[in-house]
């Protein structure tokens, strides 16, 4: 057991940095007690450190701690998105006048954001039903306190308490149907299941096989809840808007790219069945038919998601149903079953990184300045404030998927691959729905160059150099992208190739 331990903490390294992190966070927030920034450099430290130690991980997949986690190519892609978005998030945090309210408590924030960032860590390589379990918990956990953290606002405090009252749900959910699977198959471990399904003997009968169908059910909504996917979804309006923005923005991208390594994990190794390796098209059991679920569940997000956008009067709430919506469009990538999708998806997030946490950023300064998030109040920014303004122009663009943008080759390549995949009625309803999302995109660009400011008053507003530094930042990869997304693509093209062989 202990040349185990020895042999699997040699490849552990960048989770345990997270959660030294952690502990050295706590440890220096109890020692000092100073309302200082100090914790959350510290917490910068820590990540940056854990983003360095990521490049050696072995190519090849290993299996370690008794098969409860993998090191592999695809965990590793995904990694390198959360802990980029912790890092961008927790320089976000030092900018923002909402926390900085917050004051007697800032240290403990940037302690969780150390935290939730091991957990969805955690949660890319979970190779094992209890493992996959942990690590979701240790997530929601941390979410729960982060999403209300601004005590001072009655609507933080209310998107807590209903974060926690539909994440116990889904958990217990979650829950029952692992017991379901464990009880078919008599094992956690994800390709033990598929072992013990390629054997036959999990669905001889109709009775276990109806139990099977209920289990991948009830695992869909676990993971549906977390990603926010229709009708799981009731939770995410209200916490997004009443969450600090950076904790809104880090839930919008780290949290669905997590969601989503583990959900495409717990799917194409456990009940996946063959895989043709010509073509990188894989096929699932006999019966199992999880991917037409999957695909309902991807129109129904994606189209709620847009519609109800479109009469949003709060900014905030309008991208937490357009976040809706973007499950949706990454949910076509799981369906279509192939690497082609997967990789497609792995895109689309690099994408969605850039797109999403400009637009937010863009909303949290615009709120510090301002004092709100009612798109009514953004009238004539365009003159008032152009560089901010045109960032969260070519944001918004991108999230449509409009060229030349990052989200335009992000949406062309998952679309292209649902099409290649015969699914061309899904392609269809992905493109209408772009075409839904424009208008309610296009209301804030009205409003910023169209509409005349409130009470006439057009005179500046002026943020610092920093804050325009940082927008053009975030506009330079949104657009460089659309021309520029071949290593990106390789990189995810090689992570996901070789996924399935190494377990």
């Amino acid at each position: 057991m202990p040349d185990i331990i020895f042999q699997s903490t040699k490849h552990f390294w960048p989770e345990i940095t997270l959660a030294l992190t952690f502990i050295a966070a706590m440890i220096f927030e109890f020692a000092t007690k100073k309302r200082t920034t100090g914790t959350g450099i510290l917490v910068l430290l820590g990540l940056a450190a854990a983003l360095v130690q990521l490049p050696s991980a072995p190519s090849e997949p290993v299996s370690i701690f008794g098969g409860m986690y993998a090191i592999d190519p695809f965990s590793t892609f995904f990694k390198y998105v959360i802990i980029v978005t912790g890092m961008v998030v927790v320089l976000f945090s030092f900018q923002s006048q909402e926390l900085k309210k917050e004051s007697g408590h800032t240290g403990e924030y940037y302690c969780f954001i150390a935290a939730v960032t091991f957990g969805m860590v955690l949660m890319t390589g979970s190779s094992n039903l209890v493992m996959i379990y942990l690590s979701i918990e240790l997530v929601s956990i941390t979410s729960y306190i982060l999403a209300g953290f601004s005590k001072s606002l009655r609507r933080s405090s209310e998107a807590a308490l209903k974060y926690v009252i539909f994440g116990a749900l889904s958990s217990g959910i979650m829950l029952y149907g692992m017991s379901l699977i464990f009880g078919l198959t008599g094992t956690l471990d994800l390709s033990g299941i598929r072992t013990a399904l390629a054997s036959g003997h999990a669905v001889t009968t109709g009775w276990s096989f109806a139990a099977l169908m209920a289990a991948i059910v009830l695992m869909l909504a676990g993971f549906g809840y977390k990603v926010s996917v229709v009708p799981f979804h009731f939770w995410t309006p209200d916490v997004y808007e009443g969450a600090p923005i950076t904790i809104t923005a880090f839930l919008a991208v780290a949290s669905k790219a997590a969601v989503f390594a583990v959900m495409i994990r717990f799917f194409y190794v456990a009940f996946f069945d063959n895989m043709l390796a010509s073509t990188g098209v894989y096929s699932s059991f006999r019966n199992v038919d999880w991917s037409m679920i999957l695909a309902v569940l991807s129109v129904l997000t994606m189209t709620l998601g847009n519609f109800v956008a479109i009469w949003q009067d709060n900014l905030k709430r309008m991208l937490a149903y357009s976040s809706i919506a973007h499950a949706g469009y990454m949910l076509m990538g799981v369906v279509v079953m192939s690497n082609f999708g997967l990789s497609a998806i792995m895109l689309y997030f690099v994408m969605y990184f850039f797109m999403n946490l400009g637009a937010f950023y863009v909303v949290m300064v615009i709120a510090d300045k301002i004092g709100s998030e009612n798109i009514d109040d953004y009238r004539g920014f365009g003159k008032r404030a152009p560089i901010i303004s045109v960032g969260l122009s070519i944001f918004l663009i991108s999230l449509t998927g409009l060229p030349p943008t990052a989200g335009f080759v992000g949406k062309l390549f998952l679309f292209s691959s649902v099409m290649a995949s015969q699914f061309i009625w899904l392609a269809i309803v992905g493109v209408l729905n772009s075409v839904v999302s424009l208008y309610y995109y296009a209301r804030v660009l009205k409003n910023m160059y169209l509409r005349e400011a409130p009470d006439g008053d057009e005179s500046p507003i002026v943020f610092s150099k920093v804050t325009s530094a940082v927008v053009i930042l975030f506009i330079i990869p949104n657009i460089l992208l659309c021309f520029f997304y071949q290593p990106v693509l390789t990189f995810a093209q090689r992570s996901i190739a070789i996924l399935l062989p190494g377990l």
